[in-house]
């Protein structure tokens, strides 16, 4: 089985604009990835976020692999988020009534649903935050920050 890594859309912003600072950390990683051999995923979540303020048709297409977001993962999105919610109330956060999953607990779900990811790569801390609540996630959380 192929090892692979699922990218987020902080990690494709800084791969794909050379003026951020860690476009070159973004990049030099992204190069490692694909000369050894690691599957390089993104999520269609984190595209449509990409696509807010980049163009989609700029992206290294043939060096990407795009994972949709299935019902599968979509049920391993609920359990991650009640145990987020639960650990949360425990330290006395007060949760609304209609809870809305954020988009990085969907790709959380993504990466732990498929065997052959690895690793979550990212720049953004508020998502390691919620990543450190996950119980035993059975993938790594790069943070392209701490390389």
């Amino acid at each position: 089985m192929a090892k692979a890594v699922l990218l987020d859309t902080g990690f494709l912003i800084r791969l794909m604009n050379p003026s951020e600072p860690l476009h070159q950390v973004a990049l030099n990683l992204f190069k490692k990835f694909v000369t050894s051999g690691t599957l390089c995923k993104v999520s269609t979540i984190a595209l449509a976020e990409y696509g807010v303020k980049g163009e989609l048709r700029y992206l290294p297409t043939r060096y990407l692999q795009y994972v949709p977001f299935l019902y599968s993962h979509a049920e391993q999105a609920s359990v991650f988020m009640r145990t987020i919610i639960k650990t949360k109330q425990e330290r006395g956060v007060v949760i609304q009534p209609r809870v809305i999953i954020p988009n990085d607990t969907k790709m959380f779900a993504q990466a732990s649903a498929d065997p052959e990811i690895v690793a979550f790569v990212s720049a953004d801390t508020e998502a390691k935050k919620v990543y450190e609540l996950l119980e035993k996630p059975n993938f790594e959380f790069i943070n392209i920050r701490e390389i």
